[in-house]
């Protein structure tokens, strides 16, 4: 597959080129992330996005700095995160996809245990009250929602005011009144400045907020670009049911057009042009389009056939050996052991 190459943002935050990572050695080992090159712009918000298994996590893990990588190198805010961990440290916030924090403490006692191994950070309760949890500051960690669980993940990855934030998964177990909550939020930061690197299985969350992106396959970088760059040359959908007594043949189209009983789907790559020929036959005819609806390509239409291709184009690679999931698990408590 040709993959598009996203202009390089006049003032790079994160550099990361031909990136590799590698789990064990030998016929047993994982190529987990195989030659990723992105960079992403101060204040900009950047979506990693791909299928269970396609390296995000991976990835976001070699440039947060938890591990070293295989080969190629990592740059956030010009230094290498894992070999200058006390540079970088104390200028980037990181929502892992599990925090992993006692349950005996209550959220307010975290926040307080947290901000003792941070530099710089805002004062407990104004970061509770970011994510909608100062009237739960008291509640033990244990006996919080799921929900309520991820939010308090985000309100330590905003105590110690970051200039790039590192989201991974941050909607999981959201309700839809909460997940909006955080978009704004989010929205909030990067329009005060904030860098963040995000990924999502979403992709309604990445078509909202996402400045660019970039989507995973097989440890590579198969597509990436702006949501419109990536959606562009997919196809638009209409759909309508014909009415009960028939007798008209539709029109010619300059279209993909398939008939299931009453039921017409046309898929256009011009909208407005088909869409125009369609409802001025309609007209002529007098005859009204049931159910018709009309809309652009979506990124998660977009994102299934791009991950369809890559699918069939790559070569079949080994699954995971036991325990390479390990480093994922653990990454909190090296993140806790190395916080200064």
């Amino acid at each position: 597959m040709e993959t598009s190459q996203p202009s390089r943002p006049d003032d790079s935050v994160i550099e990361v080129t031909d990136l590799h990572r590698r789990y064990g050695s030998g016929t047993t080992g994982y190529h987990a992330v195989q030659g990723v090159d992105l960079t992403v712009g101060r204040g900009e918000l950047f979506a990693l996005l791909g299928t269970n298994g396609a390296g995000k996590t991976s990835t976001m893990e070699l440039i947060e700095g938890l591990a070293a990588p295989s080969g190629g190198t990592v740059r956030v805010l010009g230094h290498d995160p894992h070999r200058e961990r006390a540079a970088v440290r104390p200028r980037i916030g990181i929502m892992l996809q599990e925090g992993g924090f006692p349950g005996d403490l209550t959220a307010a006692e975290t926040g307080r245990a947290w901000a003792g191994m941070t530099s710089g950070t805002r004062p407990v309760e104004e970061a509770l009250e970011l994510v909608g949890l100062a009237h739960r500051r008291d509640v033990r960690v244990k006996q919080l929602s799921g929900g309520e669980r991820r939010r308090l993940d985000l309100a330590m990855a905003l105590l110690g005011r970051p200039e790039v934030l590192f989201l991974d998964e941050p909607s999981t177990g959201l309700d839809p009144e909460a997940r909006a909550a955080v978009w704004r939020l989010v929205r909030e930061l990067r329009a005060q400045g904030t860098t963040v690197l995000l990924t999502t299985h979403y992709l309604e969350e990445a078509e909202e907020l996402a400045d660019r992106l970039a989507i995973m396959h097989g440890g590579r970088v198969v597509t990436s670009g702006t949501v419109a760059e990536v959606i562009a040359g997919r196809p638009s959908r209409i759909s309508f049911e014909l009415p009960a007594f028939g007798g008209t043949s539709l029109p010619p189209l300059a279209a993909e057009v398939a008939v299931d009983g009453r039921k017409v789907t046309v898929q256009t790559t011009d909208l407005q042009q088909t869409l125009y020929d369609l409802l001025g036959w309609a007209h002529r005819h007098g005859i009204a389009l049931g159910a018709l609806d009309a809309r652009s390509a979506s990124l998660e239409e977009a994102f299934l056939a791009i991950a369809s291709e890559a699918a069939n184009q790559a070569p079949p690679q080994a699954a995971p050996p036991s325990g390479t999931a390990a480093p994922a698990r653990t990454a909190r408590r090296r993140l806790i052991g190395s916080a200064r």
